[in-house]
């Protein structure tokens, strides 16, 4: 399958505080290899920007970006933290994921990181909203829930954000219906669809059938192809994300379909001409 000119959005790799299939160079490594454009570099616990910069200098036939994840390592919803990203280049600020309030009460546990309260989005995080804005970055709603999501995508278009985008909202940490996705596209949301979801007990399930329904009823003109692929449980990133694309093909998603999902959307959000 050609991949020239695919970016993926979100990749996981090493070094990571949980073991990865591929560190950043070999993912920018087998990026060229492909042919694809551009991939994102994704972690939990830390900025990526710095590392993209680095794979990017040692394989620059591809662009490598990076952004930051507000969870407890980095100070959680920390306005300090998301000015070093910006500064060192990131190009996404992803609310929080594994330490989310939504994931950590699924978890049974109590600690996670508030973004919402009363309904209305928590002062730290209007001014981090604000900075996105000022920047044009990209927010990434992480693992919120669907009610704290409305909250936060409300707050971020009246602070002048124009690129949202909703992370994996078929994942059962999210769970976000498809009715609500309806509302959300109709104000300009995108929503990043991924390979698999983890089911517990160190097992993941394939998302693809699931993707190609919510591209039918919700379209794919608001929809971002990524793998969210680095886990040792999942296949390594060069077959997921061709086993991703072969599939939407051959469930009848045409070529330039799979091009604005994959090539022509990922491309205007990340600023590449």
């Amino acid at each position: 399958m050609n991949l020239s000119g695919v970016i993926d959005m979100h990749v996981h790799t090493g070094p990571d505080i949980r073991q990865r299939r591929l560190d950043d160079i070999d993912l920018a490594n087998a990026a060229v290899q492909l042919g694809v454009r551009a991939v994102v570099i994704k972690s939990h616990v830390m900025p990526t920007s710095a590392r993209a910069t680095i794979a990017e200098k040692v394989c620059p036939q591809v662009k490598v970006f990076g952004g930051i994840a507000l969870n407890p390592q980095v100070g959680g919803i920390n306005p300090a933290a998301v000015d070093a990203a910006i500064k060192t280049g990131a190009k996404i600020v992803w609310l929080p994921t594994s330490f989310s309030v939504q994931q950590r009460r699924a978890e049974g546990k109590d600690d996670g990181v508030e973004t919402v309260r009363d309904n209305k989005v928590i002062p730290e995080l209007v001014i981090i909203l604000k900075m996105i804005a000022e920047h044009n970055l990209i927010l990434g709603t992480g693992h919120l829930a669907p009610k704290e999501i409305f909250t936060v995508v409300t707050e971020a278009q009246n602070c002048g954000v124009k690129k949202i985008v909703v992370t994996h909202p078929e994942i059962g940490t999210v769970n976000m219906s498809i009715a609500d996705q309806k509302a959300l596209a109709s104000s300009g949301i995108f929503f990043e669809r991924v390979y698999a979801q983890p089911i517990g007990g160190g097992k993941y399930k394939s998302n693809l059938v699931t993707n190609l329904e919510a591209i039918e009823k919700v379209g794919y003109e608001s929809t971002i192809i990524a793998t969210d692929s680095g886990q040792v449980e999942n296949p390594v990133w060069s077959e997921s994300i061709v086993q991703y694309l072969e599939f939407l093909i051959n469930n009848g998603i045409s070529q330039a379909e799979l091009d604005l999902m994959t090539k022509t959307t990922p491309a205007k959000l990340l600023d590449l001409k």
